[in-house]
């Protein structure tokens, strides 16, 4: 009897096991497609700045224009910290599918505002202002996005497979920058002019996210919850999550800071100022511009399962020095070659070159912040001190590059990039591998 029996056991757990693993990927998909929606939502405002910079700021200088805009866009990252610690809290307090469907609502509400938003010829000074309203909602869902998808995507994984999985964080947040850039080209090449486009084609890609978000929203609301959670919750119900418990951890915090604030300035250089400096600096046309953004960031995209699955072959640490010396070394010269590229196809070859560095840093660096902090604090944990830095150095850096341009000392920001890339080594060198000594798996 119990050699007839074995068979049909062995088939049976096998079926179970592929059931979780199947459940597992499911999540790790719909957490990830939600991220992409946010951050569509987010980069709308980047990829159209140009076409609705002039109906919220009035001025013959476009670089001015550029500025105002790019000021706006700093300010919805300033407020990420916020975010991060509300939606932390939510998080850490009461579960990472409550964070993750609260942060994708309200990133609707402010896609909706700007969608709506009247122009500075109807009401004046109050078009900026409604606007910047809007970009501190989506700063806010923002602040709370990451740490609780980063979170979420790092506890579904299993300890074999972290660093591919979690890596889909940025496949996703890249994708979501991409989307916006595709509904770009569609709406510039097939549809509007670029009349049209200035005077309300921009509103239709907000419209699109709003949308975006509610499906979003639907996806999220059956998602399952994390079993790291769910045991710490009945382990210690009583301190979980805030700002309190997070002071208790101040290492770990500033070891983010210190590892974030070079990783996401490359970052937001090669993609959302990007745009701006092809078409200022490079003297590109828009058509141009936003054809080698949207390749350079497909190329990205591919990029990052491969470097995530070789994190969890030689560890973290490996990656995040190389992204850190090469970006150190090559920074300068890369954006000096960019800016007196003979053409597009040249671009792009620079540009990918750039995103073979960065990527050492965008495909792991969400589990690395995750490893580090216990479940009890973890969302709180990744979510604050990565938006501190992100506010700092990533929220700045288009505004910090269009003032040194402005001021005739272009090359000034590709120093400044160089240096802070190097305060990150520093914080890589000193800084243990989390792939071996990870707080995800100390708890289980």
């Amino acid at each position: 009897m119990s050699a007839t029996h074995a068979p049909t056991a062995g088939r049976t757990a096998a079926a179970a096991g592929d059931h979780i693993e199947l459940r597992r990927v499911k999540a790790i998909f719909v957490g990830s497609i939600g991220n992409l929606v946010e951050w569509y939502d987010f980069y709308c405002y980047a990829a159209f700045s140009l076409y609705f910079s002039s109906a919220f700021f009035p001025s013959s200088d476009p670089v001015a224009q550029s500025m105002f805009t790019a000021a706006i866009f700093a300010l919805g990252f300033f407020i990420r910290p916020v975010g991060g610690l509300l939606f932390g809290y939510i998080g850490d307090r009461h579960g990472r599918r409550l964070a993750l469907m609260a942060s994708v609502l309200l990133m609707c509400g402010g896609s909706l505002l700007i969608a709506c938003s009247p122009t500075y010829a109807a009401v004046g000074v109050w078009a900026p202002a409604i606007l910047l309203v809007a970009r501190l909602l989506q700063g806010l869902s923002l602040g709370g996005e990451y740490g609780s998808s980063a979170t979420y995507l790092s506890e579904m994984a299993t300890s074999k497979h972290r660093g591919f999985y979690s890596s889909f964080q940025y496949v996703t947040l890249i994708g979501g920058q991409l989307t916006a850039l595709v509904v770009l080209l569609v709406l510039q090449n097939f549809l509007l002019d670029a009349a049209e486009l200035k005077a309300w084609g921009w509103r239709i890609p907000f419209f699109i996210g709003a949308g975006l978000a509610i499906v979003a929203l639907i996806m999220r609301s059956d998602l399952p919850e994390t079993k790291a959670f769910q045991a710490e919750k009945q382990r210690n119900k009583d301190r979980m999550g805030g700002f309190k418990l997070l002071m208790q951890h101040p290492r770990e915090c500033l070891i983010v800071i210190g590892l974030t604030m070079g990783g996401t300035l490359a970052f937001y250089v090669y993609t959302t100022y990007m745009q701006k400096f092809l078409k200022l600096s490079v003297g590109l046309t828009d058509a141009q511009t936003t054809a080698v953004s949207a390749g350079s960031l497909v190329f990205a995209a591919l990029l990052q399962p491969l470097y995530g699955l070789l994190s969890d072959r030689i560890g973290r640490k490996p990656l995040l020095l190389g992204f850190a010396v090469l970006g150190t070394i090559f920074t300068v010269p890369l954006l000096t070659t960019l800016r007196h590229a003979q053409g597009p196809w040249e671009a792009f070859g620079l540009i990918a070159c750039a995103w073979l560095i960065v990527s050492g840093y965008t495909s792991i660096n969400a589990v690395v912040k995750a490893e580090l902090f216990p479940a009890s604090i973890r969302a709180t944990g990744v979510g604050v001190p990565y938006a501190i830095a992100v506010s700092v150095f990533g929220g700045s850096a288009e505004y910090i590059a269009l003032w040194f341009k402005q001021q005739g000392m272009e090359s000034g920001f590709y120093w400044y990039a160089t240096a802070v890339i190097a305060c990150s080594l520093l914080v890589y060198l000193l800084m243990r591998d989390t792939r071996r000594h990870s707080r995800i798996d100390a708890e289980t």
